[in-house]
C-alpha cells in the first residue's frame, strides 16, 4: 500500500457502522466467557426484579430507604441490560457490529444509568443521615414529596448532562479504521477514532466527573462523617450497633460502585494491555448490578423478613387464608 493510499484510508469517514472487537482474541473461549455471563446477566435480572417485587408487594417497606432500594435496582437492570445482552450476541457471531446510531444510543443509556446511580447514592446517604442524625424528625424531612424530589434531579441530571456530552461526541467525525477496541461503546475508544480537536469533549468529561461523580462521593463521605460522630455518642453498644446495621448495606453498595469506578479508571492509566482493559470494564459492568440485590438480601433482616412473609402467602391456600 503506498502512502497516499494509506492516508486515504486514515481519512476516511466513517458513515455507517462500527466493527466491537471485544473479546475476538479469546477464540474459542468465547462460548465459556458467553456461558459465564449468561448466567450472571440472569442472575442479577433475577435478583433485582425480586428486590422490586418484595418492596411493592410489602407496605412494611414502603418506606424512603426501599423507595430509592427499587430505583436502585432499575438502574442496575438498565445499566447491565445496555451492554450484556449484545456481548452474549457478538460472542456467538463472527460479524460483531453496531450502527452508528445503535452505538450513541449504547453510550447515552450506558452514561445515564452510571451517572444517576452516583447521584441516587448520594441521596441515599442523606437518607441514612437523616435517619440516624435526625430521628425524630426523620418522616418530616424524608417526605414522600422530598423522596420522590431527590430521586427525580438525580435522573434529571444523567439524562441532560449525559445528553449534552454524548450529543457532542457523536456530533464529531469519525475516521480511519471503524473497528472499535472494546465490548461496547465506551466515550475513550470512540475519542480516539475523532479525525477532530477532543480537547472540548476531554474538558466536558473531566467538568462532569469532578462535579457529578466525585461531587456525589464528597456528599457520601460527609453524611458519613456526621453519621459514625452521632453513632460513637449512643450511650449503648446495643444501640450503636443497631444504628449502624441499617447504613451497612448501603455503605457495602457505595465501595462496590465506587471501587470499581476506581480500579476501573486506575487500570486504564496505567495499563498499556487492552485485554487488561476489556477485563477490567467487564468488571465494572457485571459486578456492581449483581451484588447489589444479593447485598441488601443478605444484609437486611427486613428484606429478609419480607422475603419469608411474601413466600408463606403464597405458599399458603386463599381460602385457608381466610
Amino acid at each position: 500500500m503506498t502512502s497516499s493510499e494509506s492516508d486515504l484510508g486514515r481519512n476516511q469517514t466513517i458513515s455507517d457502522l462500527f466493527i466491537l472487537v471485544g473479546f475476538s482474541y479469546l477464540n474459542e473461549m468465547q462460548i465459556a466467557l458467553f456461558l459465564v455471563l449468561l448466567i450472571i446477566y440472569l442472575l442479577t435480572l433475577t435478583g433485582n426484579l425480586l428486590v422490586i417485587l418484595l418492596i411493592k408487594l410489602n407496605f412494611s417497606l414502603h418506606t424512603p430507604m426501599y423507595f430509592f432500594l427499587v430505583n436502585l435496582s432499575t438502574l442496575d437492570i438498565c445499566f447491565t441490560t445496555t451492554v450484556v445482552p449484545q456481548l452474549l450476541v457478538h460472542l456467538l457471531v463472527e460479524e460483531k457490529t453496531i450502527s452508528i446510531a445503535g452505538c450513541a444510543a449504547q453510550s447515552y443509556v450506558f452514561a445515564i444509568m452510571g451517572l444517576t446511580e452516583c447521584c441516587l447514592l448520594s441521596a441515599m446517604a442523606y437518607d441514612r443521615y437523616v435517619a440516624i442524625c435526625h430521628p425524630l424528625h426523620y418522616t418530616t424531612i424524608m417526605s414522600v414529596q422530598v423522596c420522590a424530589q431527590l430521586a427525580g434531579v438525580s435522573w434529571a441530571i444523567g439524562v441532560f448532562v449525559e445528553g449534552a456530552e454524548v450529543t457532542w461526541v457523536f456530533s464529531l467525525p469519525f475516521c480511519g479504521s471503524n473497528r472499535i477496541h472494546h465490548f461496547f461503546c465506551d466515550f475513550s475508544p470512540l475519542l480516539n477514532m475523532a479525525c477532530a480537536d477532543t480537547s472540548k469533549n476531554i474538558a466536558l468529561g473531566f467538568t462532569v466527573t469532578v462535579l457529578f461523580i466525585l461531587g456525589p462521593f464528597l456528599l457520601i463521605v460527609l453524611s458519613y462523617i456526621h453519621i459514625v460522630s452521632t453513632i460513637l455518642k449512643l450511650p449503648s453498644a446495643e444501640g450503636r450497633r443497631k444504628a449502624f446495621s441499617t447504613c451497612l448495606s448501603h455503605l457495602t453498595v457505595v465501595t462496590v460502585f465506587y471501587g470499581l469506578l476506581l480500579i476501573t479508571y486506575l487500570g486504564a492509566k496505567s495499563s498499556s494491555n487492552s485485554e487488561s482493559d476489556l477485563l477490567i470494564s467487564l468488571l465494572n459492568t457485571i459486578v456492581s448490578p449483581a451484588l447489589n440485590p444479593i447485598i441488601y438480601a443478605l444484609r437486611n433482616k427486613e428484606v429478609n423478613a419480607a422475603f419469608r412473609k411474601t413466600v408463606q402467602k403464597s405458599s399458603v391456600p386463599q381460602h385457608w387464608r381466610n
